[in-house]
């Protein structure tokens, strides 16, 4: 009902300003004549009435028509029912600006027929026109602008808002797929290794067994023979384990791939639970040395695991920057924060770790809490 009245207001006030003047016209007509109103007259003043309350509901192509249609009805009332009803003109002449938009300037206009001789009298009609140009200027100039600016601010905020949505259902996305991606890389590179460790060491194997079973029938007939092939099972398989240790070398997965991928589980892990996190990198992530990596890797789950039990957040936020000589690691959370940040076992690690590395790391906790690290390479 509140939004109803704040949208029609307007409407209302006008509806009630012709019924006004229309009751005034009438009570104007008994004390000049003393006879009453003919029924003519009431029939066209609740036509007028009509009329003008129809128009409010009316489209606006035919808004135009109706109040042409209203001007004629005014000048049939004042021909029958004389100058008493000279008010509802004024209310015709605000309404006739109104429809046609002009600028503030034109409407000092309807104050011209402010001394036209009429019962109603000069000063009436003066007042009636002052009040008249006060609703309608504030109506068209102020409150009509305001409510334009309103509607068209409630617009952009949808926008922003779904564009906001977008953006975030994309980067979900980007998560998903860089995600799936590591996880691919990881899964290709161990079918890999089982295939070179397969190509590479089944032969060697299988043959140091048939040497041993082979070793193991002549072991009595001819030592020197047995002696000679067991040394060379024993040289085939050392030269096997030299060839593991470097298949294995070379198709370890990368540390890179191995941390990113562990970040990407952390964030989908707050996502299941409730909690939005992202992870967003910029620069080469291949030139972060290992040992680096697993120093991000252990302060992020401390940062992101305080962030679930403490903060009572709702959106979690790491970003990796790769700059030239250092790397920039951020952890901000949007929850209550702590007016006084005291190291514990938590906190303490993460310092000994950045420490360890050569860098910094500071604590904020005005707007949530945020974790920032600065380490070189």
């Amino acid at each position: 009902m509140g939004e109803f009245l704040k949208e029609t207001y307007f409407t209302i006030v006008r509806i009630i300003l012709v019924i006004t003047f229309s009751i005034y016209g009438v009570l104007g007509i008994n004390e000049g004549t003393r006879t009453g109103v003919s029924i003519e007259m009431l029939l066209l003043v609740s036509l007028i009435i009509s009329c003008m309350a129809v128009r409010e509901m009316a489209p606006k192509s035919v808004k135009i028509y109706m109040l042409a249609a209203l001007w004629i009805l005014f000048a049939v009332i004042m021909r029958v029912g004389g100058s008493s009803f000279i008010l509802i003109g004024f209310l015709l002449a605000f309404e006739s600006l109104m429809q046609f938009g002009v600028r503030p300037i034109w409407y000092l206009l309807p104050f011209a027929g402010v001394f036209i001789d009429s019962e109603v009298g000069v000063m009436t009609q003066f007042i009636t026109t002052v009040l008249l140009s006060f609703c309608y200027l504030q109506h068209e100039f102020v409150v009509a602008p305001y409510k334009k600016q309103m509607l068209e601010d409630t617009k952009e905020q949808q926008y922003l808002k779904k564009d906001i949505e977008s953006r975030e259902y994309a980067a979900r996305a980007e998560r998903r797929k860089n995600m799936i991606m590591a996880e691919n890389k990881i899964l290709e590179e161990r079918a890999a290794l089982s295939q070179t460790l397969h190509d590479k060491l089944g032969h060697n194997i299988n043959g140091s067994i048939y040497q041993l079973e082979a070793s193991k029938v002549i072991m009595e007939k001819d030592p020197e023979k047995t002696k000679s092939m067991i040394q060379a099972v024993i040289d085939q398989l050392r030269t096997g384990m030299d060839e593991i240790r470097a298949i294995l070398r070379k198709e370890r997965p990368e540390k890179k791939q191995m941390a990113l991928l562990q970040l990407y589980e952390l964030c989908e892990d707050c996502n299941n639970k409730g909690v939005e996190a992202e992870l967003a990198t910029e620069g080469d992530m291949d030139a972060v040395p290992s040992d680096i990596w697993e120093v991000i890797l252990d302060n992020a789950f401390e940062a992101v695991s305080n962030s679930m039990k403490y903060s009572r957040c709702t959106h979690i936020s790491m970003e990796i920057v790769v700059m030239n000589k250092m790397i920039r690691c951020d952890i901000v959370d949007d929850g209550i924060g702590c007016s006084n940040i005291v190291d514990g076992m938590g906190l303490s690690g993460m310092r000994q770790r950045i420490r360890g590395a050569g860098g910094t790391i500071s604590f904020e906790s005005e707007a949530g809490f945020k974790v920032s690290m600065l380490i070189p390479m």
